[in-house]
């Protein structure tokens, strides 16, 4: 009877599991199909630092007469538009960004000047009549009062111009045309609205009044302060008729593409405000293939050995989190597709290092359920894997929101490629999450219901605690004994690595202090003491000069014109031989420090965001320590690249992020562990609590140190030189981020907690001989006179 009653209370939780198994299976089937439907029918848009090409930042300037608001850049935007659509360039990109900048993609364009000059010209077209040459008054060139101004003419020969009669208002449009009949070369054929058309016959019928011969039978179309054409009037023209019919044509010595861009420039419209370029982006596209080997390479590598790491930990279950991992690239990919985001070089890395978050999902899980089974609460593998999702779940969801409000920084605060790394890793937290937390567990709970499992457990590598585990145990060290002589040694790397903000200095990258930076592929070495030497000579003599491998060579000096960066690039070739640009960087210095605010903005806002998550989904107690531990890492890894004299540019502001996001982690996890102690044992000392979190919590630290660490080593062993750093100070990030909540976090969380309650502070430090702590992580008394309520009574 009773083992009937217990069948039969045990049904409906046996349907419920079903049940939810079945709607998570087809859900994760759902998720995948839709993932390779996406896949298949919508490419991902590749950045211009991956195809290769040229991005131009404008910024638009406010005029006497009108102010470069939101809706002048607005206007900016279309009349841009209609230019880079006759430029012919394939699948180009313009955008507004802000209130008055406008950014520019132009794939495939490897020499920007052309593209700049057009996109940059205000194309401000204005027609004048000619009242003489200006020599005959002596008048220089410029304003001369009621309208008139004095320019030289093509030939150079200065004339004097009465005001405007016509402006770009009035043209309708105009075409670039080659005259095959009567051999008069190319022209541009320009038609004008219907008052444009009685402005224009009014001015030709005027000059056609004067002989010819005359400069007063010339009419001036100047562009953007200059004369483009002053063509005297035919003799046909009768005086006072002038040409009607709206249309007109604009001959000279043309070539086809001076014809072209005129008739752009004079078809594409005058544009509201002028624009003055601030950033300037120019990547060879091999420099892009290369990058996108060297990320695909570091992917699969970093990939494997992290699966092969798994699988050798977790058997089973980790082969299972494989196949999850799998699936997670392909969600990611299929996000990216499905919202239209460009996948830059840093969001490239961003996606390889979410492999690193997914991973993690699956290790809180995976000891969890070792904690479970070890426990023998449960008696099979699949209950321990349900209870081990259900324990993890709120330290994932905490970690995960956590990286998240990184990258929506990295999305809100930053620009360009940094811009892309933010929707990158975005979307492969929320792709980690549906891998772990649905494609792992169907997988993972359909394994462990087979019976060929359930008679061998010991492959579903969940059977046993792990090698860590059984050593921590064995051991039982009492590591938060004496908490101040951690955050004194925490202290001393602090100031050991931030001393070298104050020795060294910071090297800020051209993005954060304006400049330009130029980098070459030269057919042999060169030496950077002989090209610095070079360039000084050559009247560069602040060019800083950095040999990037074999054959490269980075040249980065102050704002420059096209014709010094000329010269500068003539100078590399004299020594290199036959040399190549890979990259042009332009930062104007008003745009450097804006990123540079931006960039100290972000990192508060970081900062105070996570002390607001923390402190509202724990306690302000292990906010505030969490939090205290990040500035401790941000103010490490800062120090440790002005040591190094690495650059901090925008990648690396990124990599700062992803360790805030990435070390506070840890310390979720950990103060996750802390709060479910504290929730049962409330009579056990909290520094005895931290401790047991501390121990109960490493193996998952140490296994997702490493999974990550092979993803990185593999970035920065493979990738290119700006990865390379972004690798670089990720790893230092997971080593001070892993340190710091175990050994800056937790001790600071003791020591403020027992400033609000002494007595109780100092109760549990019994040398760790006191107490054990059991695989599921409850303590477990050495001897019944440990009890309280077990003791004997006095006098008894």
């Amino acid at each position: 009877m009773n083992r009937s009653r217990s069948r039969t209370r045990t049904r409906p939780r046996t349907r419920s599991r079903t049940g939810g198994s079945r709607v998570r299976a087809l859900l994760a089937l759902a998720v995948l199909a839709a993932s390779v439907a996406i896949a298949l029918t919508m490419p991902v848009r590749l950045g211009l630092d991956l195809r290769g090409g040229t991005q131009i930042v404008l910024e638009t300037k406010s005029t006497a007469t009108t102010e470069a608001d939101r809706e002048a850049t607005d206007r900016t935007v279309e009349v841009l538009r209609g230019r880079i659509d006759a430029l012919g360039v394939a699948e180009p990109t313009i955008v507004r960004s802000g209130d008055n900048r406008v950014v520019v993609e132009l794939p495939g364009v490897q020499d920007p000047k052309q593209a700049a000059d057009v996109l940059g010209r205000t194309a401000q077209l204005t027609v004048h009549p000619v009242l003489g040459p200006a020599g005959e008054t002596g008048d220089a060139a410029g304003e001369t009062g009621d309208g008139e101004r004095v320019l030289p003419d093509e030939s150079g020969q200065s004339l004097r111009l009465a005001a405007a009669a016509l402006t770009g208002q009035d043209v309708k449009g105009a075409d670039a045309l080659f005259d095959q009949q009567n051999g008069a070369g190319w022209h541009v054929t320009v038609d004008f609205k219907d008052a444009g058309s009685d402005r224009w016959a009014r001015v030709t019928g005027e000059a056609a009044c004067h002989p010819a011969g005359d400069p007063q039978r010339r009419v001036a179309i100047v562009l953007d302060e200059k004369i483009i054409s002053s063509p005297q009037v035919d003799p046909s023209v009768a005086c006072g008729a002038g040409i009607s019919g709206g249309s007109t044509q604009i001959t000279g010595s043309f070539d086809d593409a001076e014809a072209r861009e005129l008739a752009l420039l004079i078809k594409g419209g005058a544009l509201p405000v002028p624009v003055e370029t601030v950033e300037q982006r120019t990547i060879g596209a091999t420099l892009g293939d290369e990058a996108i080997s060297a990320g695909a390479w570091a992917a699969v590598i970093g990939t494997a050995l992290t699966a092969l790491f798994i699988i050798v930990v977790y058997r089973l279950m980790g082969a299972l989190a494989t196949v999850a991992l799998l699936c997670y690239g392909l969600i990611s990919y299929a996000g990216l597709a499905a919202l239209g985001a460009t996948l830059t070089l840093p969001g490239l890395a961003g996606f390889v290092l979410a492999i690193g978050m997914a991973v993690d999902a699956n290790v809180l899980v995976f000891e969890r359920a070792r904690e479970e089974q070890a426990a023998r609460t449960r008696p099979s593998t699949r209950a321990a894997l349900t209870e081990g999702f259900r324990s993890a779940f709120s330290a994932i969801a905490d970690s995960n929101i956590t990286t998240l409000i990184a990258a929506a920084l990295l999305f809100f605060l930053a620009s360009g490629p940094v811009k892309g790394f933010g929707v990158t890793l975005g979307i492969g937290v929320l792709a980690s999450m549906v891998s772990a937390l649905v494609i792992t567990r169907v997988l993972a709970e359909f394994a462990a219901s087979r019976p060929a499992v359930y008679r061998r457990p010991r492959i579903t590598g969940i059977a046993g605690t792990g090698p860590v585990r059984d050593a921590l145990l064995r051991r039982n060290p009492f590591l938060m004994r004496r908490p101040r002589r951690w955050l004194a040694a925490s202290l001393v790397v602090l100031v050991a690595a931030g001393s070298g903000v104050l020795v060294r200095g910071l090297n800020f990258g051209i993005e954060f202090t304006g400049g330009r930076l130029i980098e070459y592929s030269t057919a042999t070495q060169v030496d950077p003491d002989r090209a610095r030497d070079a360039l000084a000579d050559a009247g560069f003599p602040r060019a800083v000069v950095q040999s990037s491998g074999d054959g490269d060579l980075t040249v980065r000096t102050e704002e420059l014109t096209d014709a010094e960066a000329a010269t500068v690039t003539e100078t590399v070739a004299g020594m290199g031989g036959d040399t190549e640009k890979v990259r042009d960087e332009l930062i104007g210095p008003s745009l450097g420090e804006e990123l540079r605010r931006d960039a100290l903005i972000a990192l508060g806002l970081a900062l105070g965001a996570q002390l607001l998550y923390l402190a509202a989904r724990f306690r302000l107690l292990f906010g505030t320590a969490a939090v205290s531990a990040l500035a401790h890492d941000v103010i490490i890894l800062v120090g440790v690249f002005a040591w190094l004299g690495k650059p901090i540019d925008g990648v690396f502001l990124a990599a700062l992020l992803t360790v805030i996001g990435y070390s506070v982690n840890d310390s979720v996890v950990l103060f996750d562990r802390v709060r479910e102690l504290l929730g049962r044992e409330r009579k056990t000392p909290f520094d005895r609590l931290t401790n047991d979190a501390i121990l109960q919590t490493l193996p998952r630290t140490v296994n997702t140190g490493m999974g990550a660490v092979l993803i990185l080593a593999s970035l920065a062993v493979l990738a290119d030189d700006s990865l390379t750093d972004f690798a670089l100070a990720l790893l230092i990030g997971v080593a001070v981020g892993t340190y710091s909540s175990v050994f800056t976090a937790s001790p600071l969380a003791v020591e403020l907690h027992g400033r609000g309650s002494r007595p109780g502070r100092r109760g549990g430090r019994d040398g760790g001989k006191g107490a054990k702590s059991r695989p599921d992580g409850k303590r477990m008394p050495e001897s019944r006179a440990e009890r309280p309520e077990a003791a004997p009574a006095k006098g008894s």
